[in-house]
């Protein structure tokens, strides 16, 4: 087994590259002003993935899995708004 700090520090970049793969989908949403391809369903069903994992980390007080959930949630939520603002399902 790895030292703790090898082992904090993988899931601390594991954590930091899920959270920010939304961020060009995010942006290319804006940019385009249309969400046509992008699933509805599937980011709901995410956005409520994350909101437990976002739980489950204030349940068992672990500030690494709140912040990187509740940065994703923000992320997954805000696609969905432009997906319904932009394409009007």
């Amino acid at each position: 087994m790895p030292p703790l700090w090898i082992v904090n520090l993988i899931g601390s970049f594991a954590a930091v590259c899920t959270t920010i793969a939304f961020v060009p989908q995010l942006v290319r949403v804006y940019r385009r002003k249309t969400a046509r391809d992008i699933s509805f369903s599937m980011f709901l069903v995410f956005s409520v993935g994350e909101l437990l994992w976002f739980l489950y980390g204030i349940f068992i007080h672990s500030l690494p899995v709140i912040l990187a959930n509740a940065v994703t949630l923000a992320l997954a939520v805000s696609i969905l708004v432009l997906k319904l603002r932009y394409d009007r399902l």
